[in-house]
């Protein structure tokens, strides 16, 4: 038990990390969409092109499966979904190995 539970509570906050990265994402490309935010600021850019990097690898094969709702991206609100559902996983088989 003395290396499982801090590699659980590693990828239990690396997990939780990468769902406020998804958050972070989801906003700003509904800033950019209404036009508050410019993307032809450098700063603006270099961080929406980091999260960009950082959730296209998973939400593409998610966007794949999804039917086109025009306008309307549902592919973040799944992949949190999937984080949320991974995330319980985790934690039912942390406490089925200590108990």
């Amino acid at each position: 038990m003395i290396v499982i539970d801090p590699i659980f509570r590693i990828i239990d906050i690396v997990l939780q990390m990468y769902v406020w990265v998804v958050i972070a994402a989801a906003i700003l490309s509904w800033l950019v969409a209404f036009n508050v935010v410019n993307t032809r600021n450098q700063v603006v850019y270099q961080i929406g092109n980091a999260l960009y990097r950082l959730t296209e690898p998973a939400l593409r094969p998610i966007r794949r499966i999804l039917p086109n709702l025009g306008g309307i991206d549902i592919s973040p609100v799944v992949l949190l979904l999937l984080i949320y559902f991974l995330q319980m996983v985790l934690r039912n088989i942390y406490i089925a190995l200590v108990t």
